[in-house]
C-alpha cells in the first residue's frame, strides 16, 4: 500500500441538517394536520428526498431494544450465522463481501462491501397460494437457534414501524395530489424488509471502498434510526456527498426508487452510501415498507402530463424488487466478484 495514500474517509464532507418533520398533529388527528403535513413532505421529496420525522411514536425503548438485538445476533460466531445464511428468498445471514452496486448509476463500485447483514422480510402464512407455489420472495423467515429472544424483538419492531407507514399512506397521497386513500390498495398485503447490519471497524479505507456502496433503496419507503456511529453520507441535489445531521430522537425517513418510479422521477430517490467505520463497529438496522409485490405501479395520474409522458412501463414490485437483488448480491450468480478481489 502507498504509504502516502488517503484514507477515503479523511475527504471533508460537509455536514448538513436534514430537513426535520413533527408527526405529532398528524398521528392525534388535529384538524388541517394531514394537509400540511402534506405540504411539508411534498416540498422534501421533490428535492432532497431525505428527512427525518419526530414525534413518530416508536418509542425510544424499542429501538434501544432492536439496537442490542442488532449486536447480540453479530456476536454470534461465524458458524452460527452461517447455519441460516441467506436463500433466494432474499432472507437469511449475507456475510461481508457479498454485495457490489453493478448498477449504480451514482457511483462506480470496484470492490465487494464490507457490510454484512441479517436479512428478515414478511413472514407468510404457510398456506399462502404463493408460498406453496415456491414463487421467489413469498417464504417463511430464518432464525438463529441460540438466540431465543431475537426473533420476538425483531418482530415487534418491524410491525411497529410498518404500523407508521401505514398511517403515513395518507400523507404520501396528498402530498402527491391524490385523493388520501389513494395508495391503500396497493398495501393489502404489506411486504415489509428489514436489514439488521454490521459494519465491521476498517482501520484504513481505500478509494471506491464502501461499507454500502452508493444507492438508492428499492421500494416505497424506509425508516432508519440514526447508528451510533457516523458512515451515513447522502447526495443532495446537486450531486454533493454530505453527512445528515439529525437530532436526537428523529428517525430517518426516504423515498424509495420504486415509487420514485411510479411519480414519474418527480419525488426523488436519494443516494446514498455507507462508510466503513473507523474506531468501532457500526450497527444499523433499517426497515423498508412496501406494496404488495404483486401490486404494479402505473404511472400516477398527478405525475404526467402531455408534455410529460411516463417515462417507465407499468412493473409489478416483485419484478422490481428481484431485478434490484439480482443485480446487487453475489448470491443469486447473477454478478460476481472483480478479479482482484476472487480467492482460490
Amino acid at each position: 500500500m502507498n504509504s502516502h495514500a488517503m484514507d477515503a474517509r479523511e475527504v471533508d464532507m460537509p455536514k448538513r441538517a436534514l430537513p426535520v418533520i413533527d408527526l405529532g398533529p398528524f398521528l392525534k388527528g388535529e384538524a388541517g394536520a394531514l394537509d400540511q403535513l402534506s405540504k411539508e413532505w411534498r416540498e422534501v421529496c421533490e428535492k432532497l428526498g431525505f428527512l427525518c420525522v419526530i414525534n413518530h411514536g416508536i418509542p425510544d425503548e424499542l429501538i434501544a431494544e432492536m439496537e442490542a438485538a442488532t449486536r447480540a445476533f453479530h456476536a454470534l460466531a461465524d458458524e452460527d450465522k452461517l447455519k441460516i445464511k441467506v436463500t433466494d428468498h432474499q432472507r437469511g445471514y449475507i456475510p461481508s463481501r457479498a454485495t457490489i452496486l453493478k448498477h449504480s448509476s451514482y457511483q462506480t463500485h470496484t470492490k465487494l462491501d464490507t457490510v454484512e447483514c441479517m436479512v428478515v422480510a414478511t413472514d407468510y402464512p404457510t398456506d399462502h397460494p404463493e408460498l406453496i407455489a415456491g414463487k421467489q420472495f413469498y417464504s417463511r423467515n430464518l432464525w438463529p437457534e441460540n438466540l431465543p429472544s431475537f426473533q420476538h424483538t425483531v418482530e415487534k419492531y418491524m410491525s411497529t414501524v410498518q404500523a407508521l407507514g401505514m398511517k403515513l399512506l395518507p400523507v404520501w397521497a396528498k402530498s402527491l395530489d391524490l385523493p388520501e386513500n389513494y395508495f391503500l390498495p396497493y398495501f393489502t398485503e404489506p411486504y415489509s424488509y428489514f436489514r439488521i447490519a454490521k459494519y465491521p471497524k476498517t482501520e484504513f479505507v481505500e478509494n471506491q471502498e464502501f461499507g454500502l456502496g452508493a444507492h438508492a433503496d428499492t421500494g416505497f419507503m424506509t425508516f432508519l434510526p440514526p447508528a451510533l456511529e457516523q458512515g451515513l453520507q447522502v447526495l443532495d441535489e446537486n450531486s454533493q456527498w454530505f453527512w445528515p445531521v439529525v437530532p436526537e430522537g428523529a428517525v430517518i425517513v426516504n423515498t424509495g426508487l420504486f415509487l420514485s418510479r411510479w411519480t414519474n422521477n418527480r419525488f426523488r430517490a436519494t443516494p446514498h452510501r455507507v462508510l466503513p467505520p473507523k474506531h468501532n463497529d457500526r450497527y444499523s438496522f433499517a426497515c423498508f415498507i412496501n406494496t404488495s409485490l404483486d401490486a404494479v405501479a402505473s404511472c400516477l395520474p398527478t405525475c404526467q402530463t402531455q408534455d410529460n409522458p411516463p417515462l417507465y412501463p407499468d412493473q409489478s414490485y416483485w419484478s422490481y424488487f428481484q431485478w434490484y437483488m439480482k443485480n446487487t448480491y453475489t448470491h443469486y450468480g447473477s454478478i460476481s466478484a472483480p478479479e482482484d478481489e476472487v480467492t482460490s
